[in-house]
């Protein structure tokens, strides 16, 4: 059943149900759910404004660097359907607190890893671990917060403290890294988990579906084996092109897929209930958080190794420089859901997404002036803007167009499509940026240049800036051009992905409502207490 906010929710057809708002626990309890939430977004710039020094140390090849970085995403994206289906099933705090001694775990082993391959290990740990936290504070607070004001407004709060990581996270990243290794950035987990592991019990409500079967581990299967050998495919066509290994992944990936849809629609019990994809909303809206995502992690890459390799920032000042942007995402967060009070939601995300266009044509015509700087923290603030926006609205209306019982299942394919997002943008893009760099910087070395050298330069701007030293004079200068070329190209192709989503938005999202009527609700979600399953 469709249950968009355009008007055929059950709930409006039964005007005698009361929706009742939340009170002071829910609030104190969006409090604690917000400690995992501002975790991952600090992970998120910590780990980028780490990777130079990383690199230095670790040497991990061009490739073992991409998957430093995305491997994350990969695993997390595998495992969020699962995990959230399992946690309407046993239980969302708890699930959230499992996963938490995970993440910390993990974070410890990535610590103290002393290769890459540790490094890319312990990264897909975190993935599991971290599929966990997100759908399991989403979903709760899709339970706590029923009245669709608050909610829509809670879950700005949930995008905004994501942002509020991502601000703090160069400073912290910045203070950490001018004084202690790489590593440190990691260990920021440990604290903040710590606290978390404190609160819960104490303050948050238990949530679990009133009936339900058995976890299905051959769907588990299936998907984890769809969405991984498709990312892998993807990757590797956009790192060398297409080759036989890729493609083939790519089949097995589709393949897969179909027959993890069509199980599902023999169980009594699936793991995803693929009845959602019914309803326009929230097809959209996830189509709208997957392509915003890929535009703007492939970005919030190339920005970093702009600041700090080309510019010459360093860490703690690059910091600096990235708060501005996350700033501009927070905003958007609580200023989205307000505005969507008045103006329908397909066009507070369509005006948005105009507004990123502008930011990454301004990327586009970045140069290695010394007022690039600004230009990219302007760029960047406008991209960010946008994702606040999407990040706010497009959740809330993926989990607004569920039933309550299945809101762990929703939050984690909202959580799957943006993780995925992240991490084939890191992949795609990133990969475009490298493949115009190496063809610019193969064309300016000199031919005499030794085979060592020309293949550490060719291999990325972070080597040639490690062997700056050893280099002929001005080689250094053509290399960080030749990435500040890239940088142009990609931001380009998100200047046409962000205008496409504006028209997606404004035509696909025209029918949804502006968000506020009283009895505006998830289905479900009003008698979800009443059948004693929501604490």
């Amino acid at each position: 059943m469709d249950c968009d906010r355009s008007g055929d929710s059950p709930l409006r057809a039964n005007p005698r149900v009361a929706i009742a708002r939340a009170g002071p626990r829910q609030r104190i309890g969006l409090a604690v759910l917000a400690l995992p939430t501002a975790l991952l977004g600090l992970d998120v710039t910590l780990l980028y404004l780490a990777l130079p020094a990383l690199a230095a140390d670790l040497q991990p090849s061009s490739t073992q660097a991409l998957w430093i970085m995305d491997i994350y995403g990969f695993m997390i994206a595998g495992c969020l359907i699962p995990m959230g289906t399992l946690g309407d099933r046993i239980g969302r705090r708890r699930l959230l607190m499992i996963g938490a001694a995970a993440f910390m775990a993990a974070s410890v082993l990535a610590a103290f890893s002393v290769s890459a391959e540790m490094l890319i290990a312990a990264r897909a740990a975190l993935g599991v671990a971290g599929a966990t936290l997100m759908p399991s504070t989403l979903a709760l607070i899709s339970n706590m917060f029923v009245d669709a004001r608050q909610r829509a407004l809670a879950i700005g709060v949930w995008a905004t403290m994501f942002a509020l990581g991502m601000a703090a996270g160069p400073l912290v990243g910045g203070a950490l890294l001018e004084r202690f290794w790489w590593g440190s950035a990691f260990l920021v987990a440990v604290p903040v988990i710590g606290l978390l592991l404190a609160a819960a019990p104490r303050l948050l409500p238990e949530y679990r579906t009133a009936s339900h079967g058995p976890l299905d581990l051959s769907s588990v299967v299936l998907l984890l084996v769809s969405i991984l050998a498709a990312i892998y495919g993807v990757k590797e066509v956009a790192r060398s092109g297409p080759a036989a290994g890729s493609v083939l992944a790519l089949a097995v990936g589709a393949v897969f897929a179909i027959l993890f849809v069509r199980r599902q629609g023999r169980l009594e019990h699936p793991l995803f209930d693929m009845g959602l994809f019914a309803s326009r909303t929230f097809s959209a809206a996830l189509a709208i958080l997957l392509v915003g995502l890929i535009a703007v992690a492939g970005i919030m890459l190339l920005v970093t190794q702009y600041l700090q390799l080309v510019v010459g920032l360093a860490p703690l000042a690059a910091g600096v420089w990235m708060g501005p942007p996350a700033l501009a995402m927070l905003a958007a967060g609580i200023a989205a859901p307000l505005l969507a009070r008045r103006v329908r939601p397909g066009f507070v995300v369509a005006g948005a997404m105009v507004l990123s266009a502008v930011g990454y044509l301004l990327l586009a015509r970045l140069d290695n002036s010394p007022s690039g700087v600004v230009v990219a923290a302007a760029g960047f603030s406008l991209a960010y803007l946008g994702l606040g926006t999407i990040a706010a609205l497009g959740t809330d209306l993926v989990v607004g167009a569920a039933p309550a019982s299945r809101a762990g299942a929703a939050s984690a394919m909202s959580e799957t499509v943006q993780e995925l997002g992240v991490a084939v943008g890191v992949a795609v893009l990133g990969s475009l940026a490298t493949a115009v760099y190496r063809g610019e910087i193969r064309q300016r070395m000199p031919s005499d240049l030794p085979q060592e050298l020309s293949s550490a330069v060719a291999d990325g701007l972070w080597a040639a800036t490690e062997l700056a030293d050893r280099l002929p004079d001005g080689l250094l200068e053509q290399a960080r051009a030749a990435f500040t070329l890239g940088f142009n190209v990609t931001a380009m192709v998100g200047a046409v992905a962000a205008l496409l989503l504006a028209v997606l938005a404004a035509v696909s999202l025209r029918h949804v409502g502006v968000i506020g009527t009283p009895d505006d609700a998830p289905a479900g979600a009003a008698d979800a207490c009443a059948r004693g399953t929501c604490g």
